[in-house]
């Protein structure tokens, strides 16, 4: 018995934590429509912060935790909400998610180039005091994180029920518009949920840290936690979501306390316990209806010709021969890696650039194609890479049956606890049973996955390497833009534009994402082989939750609806890397640039490529063009040719000077 009450007060001492960062999730979302995937983020940035005020400046407690949750936590919410989210309120939901991961990346980013790696102690609140209650004793900060999260929700009640500015934010949640009509100011409104959410999420971090110790990437996460007790309340009921961070805390501690311990299977299900919760929640609480979607700006979506993509390809293949000609093999192996996550990245076009349907699991996916082709092509069998496609794919349909009843942001949600999933439980797993044949994991930390070797041509260089992986890119673009230009590429458009519509005209949506998130998965899982073909060996912190972010951020950056925005992205990964190349003390830019890139999707979500053809449009660059082509077939024509781009030059000129 006192074993039962001493992990009750475990878990609800770690529900509580959930529950006053759950409750800062809910309050941004209702007061904003914007789902802050970075808001575990602002709380780790928060807990650094306060470690260095208290116990690197010597600061004393009470004064550093005032600054940091007064004043700086919510001066970073409403500069963001300023900044960065204002305005977005009739973006695609692509838009909103992807810029809040960037803000999210970026803050990782942040926080590993002003806090280099290294141990930081952050004690618990009042040293080692513990409080005996009789049948369980409960320490001195066990006591605190209980009493703040009494503290918060009965602010919560008081602040949106009694004050103006509470009822005001409230009234933002009902109809933005009628508040507006009414003298109030939603933008207002929507900053101060912010600053107010902000300052949650920062009491959350610095009441974990001394439980997680400061580091960023436990402390970042911990809004995974949060997101099951958040969708418990269906993000917008307050009491909900702390009945829900008490189902979440409480479960997490009877799995620590009663799962056995001599089975290695279970080992990883006790962390994985709030990503359990949250799939199940997602999976049984009722969702929204489909609605007729309303005047959105979505992805830059072109339709070249299957000429032009196959004439853009053999370019493409045609620069990897002359590159692995003239780098030497380590530069040859990074831009391979650059062209293999453009595959990734290329796997989202359909997916996220079409339909609409968000993913933050794809490197998952490549981790199937690369145990795949580990074990099926381990002597570098083509076979291989087309039983990565077809697993990788059969798993990314399995992941796609909550997209049957799922949506935007609880879709988004559901492939990031997927991918969690994988993180903490799944890839522990020393090996699986297929067909009766035992199928080692990551049994000891990475596997070896082989090059591809086809009959008469060997791919055992680097320079190979390189052409093989812009050779398969190029064919996989080529089987995009084909399905692009097809009924299926306009049904894809149609579901993102309105599914409510959709299913009106009988089209089946079901078998529509489903088809969609196989391919997707598909491609991932190829381009996943032909990494773990490029590096030789790979683990599961390869293909970890965190690597997805990137590649879809810079995907996200270079065009989410184009093939050319995939290759853009992906070779954009590779020209950061090379800052971690010039010094140490860059590796953080890394990871802080592609966040930054992808906030400032929040001004223009079409992309870069988007921006550039626009650009070139602007100053004549489509009557060069097709100048060029008149050029090409009447020599006549040349005299044309120059007419029109002469003007385009000389405003070119005149820009750059």
């Amino acid at each position: 018995m006192s074993d039962l009450l001493a992990f009750t007060v475990l878990g609800l001492s770690a529900a509580a934590v959930y529950a006053i960062a759950a409750g800062g999730l809910v309050l941004t979302y209702a007061t904003s429509g914007i789902f802050n995937f970075a808001h575990g983020a602002i709380g780790m940035l928060a807990a650094f912060t306060y470690w260095q005020l208290r116990y690197g400046w010597g600061w004393p407690a009470p004064l550093a935790a005032l600054v940091v949750i007064g004043v700086l936590a919510p001066a970073f919410g409403a500069l963001l909400e300023r900044v960065v989210f204002r305005g977005l309120e009739t973006a695609a939901e692509v838009t909103k998610v992807v810029v809040s991961v960037g803000v999210l990346v970026a803050c990782v980013g942040l926080a590993f180039w002003c806090w280099p790696s290294e141990a930081r102690p952050f004690p618990p609140f009042f040293g080692g005091t513990v409080v005996d209650l009789g049948p369980v004793n409960v320490t001195g900060h066990q006591l605190l994180t209980l009493v703040v999260a009494v503290v918060v929700a009965v602010g919560l009640r008081l602040a949106l029920h009694r004050l103006r500015g509470g009822v005001a934010m409230r009234a933002v949640v009902d109809h933005r518009e009628l508040l507006r009509l009414c003298g109030g100011r939603p933008d207002r409104s929507s900053m101060l949920g912010w600053a107010l959410g902000s300052a949650l999420a920062a009491v959350a971090g610095i009441l974990v840290a001394p439980v997680l110790q400061l580091s960023v990437i436990p402390l970042t996460l911990l809004v995974v936690n949060a997101y099951a007790a958040a969708v418990i309340g269906r993000l917008r009921s307050l009491p909900l979501t702390f009945v829900g961070a008490v189902v979440v805390g409480v479960a997490e501690a009877y799995a620590i306390g009663y799962l056995p311990t001599d089975v290695r299977w279970l080992g990883g299900v006790r962390p994985a316990v709030p990503v359990i919760v949250l799939f199940v929640a997602l999976l049984v609480l009722p969702h929204a209806r489909l609605r007729p979607s309303g005047a959105r700006r979505r992805a830059w979506v072109p339709a070249p010709s299957p000429v032009a993509a196959l004439a853009a390809g053999a370019v493409l293949v045609a620069a990897a021969v002359a590159l692995g000609g003239v780098l030497s093999p380590s530069d040859s192996l990074l831009v391979g890696r650059g062209l293999g996550l453009a595959i990734v990245g290329l796997s989202l076009v359909p997916l996220v650039g079409w339909a609409g349907q968000l993913s933050l699991c794809q490197m998952s996916f490549a981790a199937v194609g690369a145990l795949v082709m580990a074990h099926a092509g381990a002597d570098g069998r083509a076979g291989g890479l087309v039983l990565a496609f077809l697993v990788a794919g059969a798993v990314g349909a399995v992941v796609a049956l909550p997209a049957i009843r799922l949506s935007g942001i609880y879709l988004a949600l559901a492939t990031a606890a997927f991918a969690v999933l994988l993180d903490r439980w799944v890839f522990t797993i020393p090996s699986v049973g297929v067909l009766g044949r035992r199928v080692p994991l990551f049994e000891s930390g990475t596997v070896t996955v082989g090059r591809l070797d086809l009959p008469g041509v060997s791919f055992e260089s680097e320079r190979a390497q390189l052409v093989l992986l812009a050779l398969v890119f190029a064919l996989l673009a080529l089987v995009v833009v084909v399905l692009r230009r097809g009924p299926l590429g306009r049904v894809l458009l149609a579901v993102q534009d309105s599914p409510a519509a959709c299913a009106t005209l009988g089209l089946r949506l079901t078998l529509t994402k489903l088809g969609v998130f196989a391919l997707s998965a598909g491609i991932a899982g190829v381009g996943g082989a032909l990494l773990g073909g490029l590096a030789g060996s790979v683990s599961a912190q390869t293909f970890g939750f965190f690597e997805s972010l990137p590649v879809l951020l810079m995907t996200a950056v270079g065009g989410i609806g184009a093939v050319s925005g995939a290759l853009v992205g992906g070779l954009g990964l590779v020209v950061f890397s090379l800052f971690g190349r010039l010094s140490g003390a860059f590796d953080p830019l890394v990871v802080l640039l592609p966040g930054v890139a992808a906030a400032g999707l929040a001004r223009d979500p079409r992309g870069v490529v988007a921006w550039v053809v626009a650009r070139w449009r602007e100053l004549g660059g489509a009557a060069v063009w097709d100048g060029a082509a008149r050029a090409a077939d009447d020599p006549l024509a040349l005299d044309a040719l120059l007419a029109a781009g002469a003007p385009a030059l000389e405003r070119a000129v005149g820009e750059v000077s």
